[in-house]
Formats: C-alpha cells, sequence, structure tokens
C-alpha cells in the first residue's frame, strides 16, 4: 500500500495520532475522578484525605461506566456524524450531472493511486473551504463549498481533492472524528458541572469549620482536575488537526506532482475559509480554519504562510504570494449578446479561424478545396 507523503513522518505522525487518543481517554477518567471528589466534598463531611480516598474509590466502580458511556457515543458518531454535521452546515450529496467537473478531477485522483472513490457533497457558500468526513471506505465523503469550485482552476481544485484524498487515507478523518466525540464529552461534562457549581450555588452540611473547610478545598481540588481536563482537551484535538496538514499538503503534492496548484490554492483560500454558523469541530476539519486562539495554542492549522514555505523549501514550488479571487462571470447583456446570423460576425471577432475564399452559390465548376474540406456548391 503506497503512502502518500514521506512514510516515515506518516508513522511518527500515526504513533503519535495513537498517543494522544490514548491521552484523551485518560482525561475521561480524570474527569470521573474529579466529579466523584466533587460528589464527595459537597455531600460527606470528611477530611481531606478521607474525601480523596472516597473519590478514588467511587472512580474505580464507575470506570466501566464512563467506558461503555463514551464507547456508546462513538458509536453513534460513528452511525450519525455525517448527517449531524451536513445538519449544521447545510451540505448535501451531488451526482455526477451536477458537477462533472468535480467529479473527473476526483476519479481521476483516485483511479491513479487504486483508491475508493468518496462521496461528495457541496455547500451553497461563497466561502472556499473543504472537509473530509467518515470512518470508513462506505462512509468517506469529501465535502467542498460552491465558491471552492467556482473560485479555483482545474489543477488548484485538483490538488485541494488531493489534500482531502490524503486525510482519508492516512487515516486522519476518523481519528479527528473520534477525538472530537471524547473531547466533546470532556467539554459538555466540564461546562455542565460550572454552571451547576457556579450558577446553583453550593452549600456544605457540615458545621464543623475543619471539616467545612475539608470540604471546600476538595471541591477546589475537583475543579482544578476538571478545568485542566478541559483545557488538555482541547490542546491535544488542536495538535492532532495541526500536526496532519502540512502531511495532507506533501500528500497533495505527491498525488498530482504539481506543487505550485497547491500553493495557489492555499493563497485563494487564505482568509476566506470561514463557514457561517459551522461549529468549532466542523472547523477543525476543514482545509483552513481562519479562527485563532489564544497565542496560537488553540489555532487547530498551521499558517497559510508556514505551510507555503514548507511546500516551496520541500515540494520545490514557487510561491506567488497573496492573491486575489477572479471576478465572477456575468450573463452578457443582451446589447452585448452575439448576433445570431453567422455572416455578420467580422473576422477581427474571430481571429482565430483562417481566411476562407468566397463560396459562389450555384456555380456549375468542381469546387476547390478549403480549409476545412471541399466547399458545397
Amino acid at each position: 500500500m503506497a503512502a502518500y507523503g514521506l512514510y516515515t513522518h506518516i508513522q511518527a505522525n500515526k504513533r503519535r495520532s495513537v498517543a494522544l487518543i490514548v491521552g484523551l481517554f485518560f482525561l475521561v477518567y480524570v474527569l470521573v475522578f474529579a466529579g466523584a471528589v466533587l460528589g464527595e466534598g459537597l455531600t460527606y463531611a470528611a477530611d481531606i484525605d478521607v474525601l480523596m480516598r472516597r473519590g478514588l474509590s467511587d472512580t474505580l466502580y464507575a470506570a466501566p461506566f464512563a467506558t461503555l458511556g463514551t464507547a456508546l457515543w462513538i458509536l453513534i458518531a460513528y452511525r450519525f456524524h455525517q448527517r449531524l454535521i451536513d445538519a449544521v452546515t447545510g451540505g448535501r450529496e451531488i451526482t455526477r450531472t451536477e458537477q462533472p467537473r468535480l467529479y473527473n478531477l476526483l476519479e481521476n485522483l483516485c483511479i491513479s493511486r487504486g483508491i475508493t472513490t468518496p462521496t461528495l457533497r457541496l455547500i451553497e457558500s461563497g466561502a472556499l473551504n473543504a472537509f473530509a468526513t467518515g470512518m470508513n471506505d462506505r462512509q468517506y465523503s469529501i465535502t467542498v463549498t460552491s465558491g471552492l469550485v467556482n473560485s479555483l482552476s482545474d489543477a488548484e481544485l485538483e490538488s485541494v481533492l488531493g489534500h482531502e484524498l490524503t486525510h482519508i487515507r492516512n487515516g486522519d478523518v476518523r481519528l479527528l472524528v473520534i477525538a472530537v466525540v471524547i473531547a466533546g464529552v470532556i467539554s459538555f461534562f466540564a461546562e455542565l458541572v460550572f454552571r451547576l457549581i457556579f450558577q446553583g450555588g453550593v452549600r456544605w452540611r457540615s458545621n464543623r469549620d475543619d471539616r467545612r473547610g475539608a470540604a471546600g478545598l476538595a471541591v477546589l481540588i475537583a475543579l482544578a482536575l476538571i478545568a485542566l481536563a478541559w483545557v488538555l482537551s482541547i490542546v491535544i484535538r488542536f495538535a492532532l488537526s495541526r500536526q496532519r496538514e502540512f502531511l495532507a499538503d506533501a500528500g497533495s503534492v505527491e498525488l498530482t506532482k504539481n506543487p505550485d496548484a497547491m500553493i495557489s490554492a492555499l493563497r485563494k483560500i487564505d482568509g476566506r475559509g470561514e463557514l457561517p454558523g459551522a461549529t468549532s469541530a466542523v472547523m477543525e476539519m476543514c482545509l483552513d480554519n481562519p479562527r485563532e486562539g489564544f497565542s496560537n495554542i488553540f489555532d487547530t492549522h498551521p499558517s497559510i504562510e508556514r505551510r507555503v514555505a514548507a511546500l516551496v523549501k520541500f515540494a520545490g514550488g514557487h510561491d506567488p504570494g497573496p492573491l486575489a479571487l477572479p471576478e465572477p462571470e456575468h450573463e452578457p447583456k443582451e446589447a452585448e449578446s452575439v448576433p445570431a446570423v453567422a455572416e455578420e460576425s467580422t473576422a477581427e471577432e474571430r481571429p482565430f479561424l483562417p481566411a476562407r475564399p468566397p463560396v459562389e452559390l450555384g456555380s456549375s465548376g468542381e469546387s476547390e478545396p478549403g480549409p476545412w474540406g471541399p466547399h458545397r456548391q
């Protein structure tokens, strides 16, 4: 099986990804422990060491249920994640009749490497972006925006499709979906706890100051663990997305043998990829995510400048700098419409046609051969 991009980098990337997924599962259990300590601190009067031991005991008891719940959540995402994404973005599956150009470009890439052709989806949006989804060969799909299709040339569009195909073939899409699901569970639970604490108020059942202080300390420890798990889940999820974009760009160049097309596509997409109404989880899967975080820690993608620089350095491409989008094509006005009578067209309007000798209609002699064949009598 051929690898896209540098094989050793892909293997190292997969090992790091597995480690990050394991880290996300570990954070789920940290969250369970924090919830157990929080519950003990709010309902049981004891010293801090007793509360921590009781919290650990509760965690061991709840761990199988937490594992089962997380697995069930992943199963739900496995079956219905595409419907949820389509509902958020307004994407729909398209046929070859609707987009023959797009289908031909994708099929040519897949046939050249023996890849199962994913389904194609289209979002009616002026934004320039694309993303891949799916958990197996029967589910894989590539979604593009109408703005991307209308603004990119065939070579640039082919490079974008090659980028998304590389994500699919390298297993990036499946791992990212799982990571988003697990991180979503952590974020949901963390937000739920903080809402209950800060909006519902906190009450301790003990009147003794020392035990009330121990309960307060247990609550603070639990809240700190929940906040830490939430922040780390976001960082891990973003790291999964960031480190894959360089390899997907390289994989696209390997597929198309055209680094300049990938560079010009990135330049056109730069700053124009925001999908209105899309959640952060959807934007993380896109070719480019213009949303930025604090000090780049929460950025899901490397900058376009860094990606272009990598293609110039390692793929031998040429950077044209920031590119303006082509003007949209307009239908010709009635005054500018082409005359219906062909004889009224001048030679200047058709410079690509060679000069043709005049034809005398109704002449009796044999016709002389013209540039397109014998003249008709």
